[in-house]
């Protein structure tokens, strides 16, 4: 009820138009792909490249075969094209685990804790052994190892080293420390605490895929996690009679070791073709299904947020199925565009153009054709372009804006590509444009360059442009998160006035920086009439003019006689 004045007086009233204008999204980009190691399945944010060699490692040669190498040059190309983060999910074939301690014993040889590795494959733990002048065999830089310092059997404390499995005792190579450890639950440096004991599966649920945890702790170490703990529960005495608790005597004793026993090869089936292209009855040994559980697992974008997704080694002649998932999940999500390749190496152009006609969506995009790179062993590789367009989308981030098209001379030049397995002509790349499919061109002097920047959408509108597209991610994203803290607020023009306080300035902004020609924002009670306030809603409806890019540029030269005026 509201307050009224019945005798002179002052009556306080206040509205809160306070509200503080958050920034826009800003969501990196996420691919799917094989590594060497690291935990498979589970989405797992990277800031940098030495972040995502440290976690998922770098090429390894099997054979004849590189196979990781796919993913690993998306990552590098992204973040030395001046990306800030990368959502990168593993994906591999068959039973994966960690590698165990075994168990660390106490001075009694019982055992005090187990430690399991967060990376799974036998491939970046395999066990190692000291030997001749305290070096490691059978170690690599890939594996880790342990060591215990400093136990202190009064204090029931001692430290922990996690080095690099190809250092020596002399020279140590320490990747982290955990120090002042302890086997008591309610000591503050209880070493699963202070280290983590979690673990994270992927789960079903109906259609719907999750990861889940499980543990108690949250792991602060970046490649191990306490797997068992075997705290002593009685007290003891000493040869001397001195009441001790068991705690302190059952610490572990000064040392170090190697991790064994984990399992899962890199990769299996039939060899890959053409310097690691994938086969049509196999991705690198990795079945369909490897990968379109993690698509579906990315679905989720309440938990996932990206604009931009790739599964380099994935094409649509071969794996037609992930790719269409790849695409329908975008579609759904409304808020990232899916680079997907169309055919493998070697192809021609009118197997692109009828490769292309199958799509139908302003949420995807594709290039073509393959380009050729370095690897991080300096060998050249050939790689699909949705390998390298992350870079140019993150490029054009950096040095613009989102709604500026990531092509041409200015923003489309490829990083870190040698040359493109064929130079187009102009009549190749007038076929793939008018098909939907942005060609990669080669012009002398400048190199090789992203032209075009067209979606797969068919039918001719704003959104068949990438740079229109990703505005409208940009936007979407914003004004929703502002949307969301109004939920359950009062449809009140108080509340009203907050969402436009905020979206308005919001985008002048955008209009200042060249993304819009116009817009306009309605929400008032002209849309939120008495009906739709009485079924709990709140209506918005926004207008806008997105600008559009220069693509096809006419000059005409006119040769006039001497002597001739200039037309006004």
């Amino acid at each position: 009820m509201a307050e009224t004045l019945l005798s002179p007086g002052v009556l306080a009233r206040e509205t809160d138009q306070s509200f503080i204008q958050g920034q826009p999204v800003q969501a990196g980009a996420a691919v799917i792909g094989p590594a060497a190691k690291g935990p498979v399945g589970i989405p797992t944010l990277v800031t940098s490249y030495s972040e995502y060699q440290a976690i998922f490692g770098s090429d390894v040669t099997s054979g004849s075969q590189q196979y990781e190498y796919l993913t690993q040059t998306s990552a590098n190309n992204y973040f030395s094209q001046g990306g800030n983060s990368l959502l990168v999910t593993r994906v591999a074939s068959g039973s994966f685990t960690g590698a165990s301690s075994t168990s660390i014993l106490n001075g009694d040889a019982s055992s005090a804790f187990t430690l399991e590795t967060l990376t799974e494959g036998e491939i970046a733990n395999s066990s190692g052994s000291e030997g001749i002048n305290n070096t490691l065999e059978n170690g690599s830089k890939d594996n880790i190892r342990w060591e215990i310092q400093g136990s202190n059997t009064d204090n029931g404390t001692f430290s922990l080293l996690v080095r690099r499995g190809d250092d020596s005792s002399k020279q140590k190579n320490v990747l982290e420390t955990f120090q002042g450890l302890s086997l008591d639950p309610k000591a503050p440096n209880y070493i699963s605490k202070a280290i983590g004991d979690t673990t994270h599966t992927v789960e079903q649920d109906g259609t719907d895929y999750y990861v889940k945890s499980n543990g108690t702790y949250v792991n602060k170490s970046k490649y191990i996690r306490v797997s068992a703990v075997n705290t002593p529960t009685v007290d003891y005495f000493d040869n001397n009679g001195t009441a001790k608790s068991a705690l302190t005597g059952s610490i572990p004793a000064d040392g170090s070791g190697s991790f064994n026993g984990a399992t899962g090869t890199l990769f299996g089936g039939q060899e890959a073709k053409f310097n690691g292209e994938i086969s049509v009855t196999n991705i690198q040994g990795l079945a369909q299904t490897d990968y379109t559980e993690s698509i579906n697992l990315l679905s989720n974008k309440d938990e996932y947020r990206y604009n931009l997704i790739t599964a380099p080694g994935l094409n649509n002649s071969d794996h037609g199925t992930a790719v269409g998932l790849l695409v329908s999940t975008v579609e759904s999500r409304q808020d990232a565009i899916a680079v997907i390749d169309l055919n493998g190496y070697d192809t021609n152009v009118s197997t692109i153009v009828s490769d292309a006609s199958g799509f139908d969506s302003s949420y995807a995009a594709t290039y073509w054709p393959w380009l050729q790179t370095l690897n991080t062993t300096g060998q050249t590789v050939w790689v699909p372009a949705s390998a390298m367009i992350p870079g140019v989308y993150a490029f054009t981030d950096k040095s613009s804006d989102a709604w500026f098209a990531p092509a041409g001379l200015t923003r489309g030049a490829l990083g870190n590509v040698i040359k493109a397995e064929r130079k187009l002509t102009s009549g190749n790349r007038d076929a793939l444009y008018a098909a939907n499919v942005n060609p990669i061109a080669t012009f002398p002097g400048s190199g090789v360059v992203v032209f075009g920047q067209k979606t797969l959408q068919k039918r001719s509108s704003a959104l068949d442009r990438v740079n229109v597209r990703r505005l409208l991610i940009e936007l979407k994203n914003y004004i929703s998160q502002v949307a969301d803290n109004l939920v359950f607020e009062q449809n009140s023009i108080a509340t009203r006035n907050s969402f436009l306080t905020q979206v308005n300035p919001y985008l002048e902004g955008i209009q200042q920086r060249q993304g819009l020609y116009a817009f306009k924002v309605v929400m008032d009670e002209t849309n939120n009439t008495a009906d739709v306030v009485d079924r709990n809603e709140l209506v918005g409806q926004l207008y806008l003019q997105p600008t559009k890019t220069a693509e096809f540029i006419l000059l005409d030269f006119n040769v006039l006689p001497t002597g001739a005026t200039f037309p006004a």
